[in-house]
């Protein structure tokens, strides 16, 4: 295979405003755009995320008191279907991610994190296949990978709340980096099928599970999980900084750019940039489909805005994929910049705006009703000779578009 740096060209950079995201030099081709899809496997180091760890007694309690998500998942006990399955030379289980975001008190967005316990050799499966009972009291470490432009700010935030608690935070950004495994084919393959060449016993032989385990895993135990986000997304990891994970060869490493594009396609936004700090709405963002919300642990700073409107049952807007194109039906490269509104061409009405864009591609919230309207006609205001055309992701239920 061709080495997939070809997708996007080494000039080819982001650059970030304060709050929209913004490819000033990024052109992507249509034909570039379809090769992604067609492309198997690929991995890309996230430069875009950072690596922090909390560890301390009062850990669980505090986080537990500001995250959206309900982190009493990694105080369970240990079983065959919540553990991943420990390898010959690794013989310690570990816990899935858990993706979980901050909020302002008013319920506005801050930042999203993807949470990771470590796993230790004591909390090994016995030979009934399971493990230890809750292991939240005492010592308590967990790792988060949090948006890099705003590291400093992040840790700040959490040193305010900290108080008296006694939780150690400390940034691992030199230690540490953020992975993604994704690609087309890569989800809808089964855990043992995935790499059967890591996992055949002999020649011709059956699969090995615990050989795939273990080629999933570095020497040290990191390993790669499934996205805790959504299946289509792949896997992520975090990684010693010094190292290549395993599974990541060199003619399948490519540049971060083409996980945004795959991620805009799919209609998830990541990082405060994407999804604007102290202004976004996480159920009108999808943060509930995407397993970042808990309506059923105790309260946490601005729940009191997420339990209220998710009761309500009616979310008006909601961040769509967006693709545009002129008169003719021709896609249209970077004619679109982040800010944009995007008005219904009949009334000129306002439905929403672009916070992202990427080539011929976007993501913005939209309202609903007219976004989804076969009949409507959509341009960006302004500009009536770019047209934007909705795609509503196969990942959403049916009731958000009903």
């Amino acid at each position: 295979m061709q080495h997939l740096k070809f997708l996007i060209s080494p000039i080819q950079r982001a650059c970030y405003s304060c709050r929209n995201l913004h490819y000033s030099s990024s052109r992507l081709s249509s034909h570039q755009q379809n090769r992604l899809e067609d492309v198997g496997p690929m991995a890309s180091l996230l430069k875009s995320r950072s690596v922090i760890c909390f560890q301390g007694p009062d850990t669980f309690k505090f986080l537990q008191g500001l995250l959206t998500n309900d982190i009493q998942q990694f105080c369970e006990p240990i079983t065959e279907k919540t553990a991943t399955t420990p390898g010959p030379n690794l013989p310690s289980v570990s816990y899935p991610p858990i993706y979980a975001a901050m909020l302002t008190p008013q319920g506005r967005f801050l930042y999203d994190f993807f949470l990771y316990r470590p796993s230790r050799p004591e909390e090994n499966l016995d030979r009934t296949g399971s493990g230890p009972g809750s292991t939240c009291e005492g010592p308590f470490k967990l790792f988060a990978d949090v948006d890099a432009s705003i590291l400093d700010e992040i840790v700040e935030c959490f040193k305010k709340y900290r108080l008296r608690m006694n939780v150690e935070i400390e940034n691992m950004s030199e230690q540490l980096s953020c992975w993604q495994r994704f690609g087309a084919g890569l989800s809808e393959k089964s855990a043992s099928m995935e790499e059967p060449e890591a996992a055949a016993v002999g020649w011709g032989g059956g699969v090995d599970r615990a050989g795939v385990e273990s080629s999933k895993r570095n020497s040290s135990g990191w390993r790669w999980h499934k996205d805790p986000r959504l299946e289509i997304l792949g896997f992520r990891g975090i990684f010693p900084a010094d190292t290549t994970p395993p599974l990541v060869e060199a003619d399948k490493e490519t540049d971060e750019l083409n996980y945004l594009l795959w991620r805009v396609e799919k209609g998830v936004a990541e990082g405060s940039t994407e999804i604007p700090k102290g202004e976004a709405i996480p159920l009108e963002y999808n943060l509930a489909g995407l397993n970042a919300i808990s309506f059923d642990k105790g309260c946490y700073v601005g729940q009191e805005l997420i339990a209220r409107t998710h009761h309500r049952g009616v979310i008006r807007k909601r961040l769509v994929p967006l693709h545009f194109f002129d008169n003719n039906g021709k896609e249209v490269e970077q004619e679109v910049a982040p800010g944009s509104e995007v008005v219904d061409a009949s009334s000129n009405k306002k439905i929403g705006s672009v916070n992202t864009a990427l080539g011929c591609r976007g993501l913005g919230p939209l309202r609903l009703e007219e976004a989804l309207k076969e009949s409507s006609r959509l341009n960006i205001k302004g500009q009536d000779d770019v047209k934007v055309v909705v795609h509503k992701p196969e990942w959403w239920p049916a009731e958000w578009s009903a």
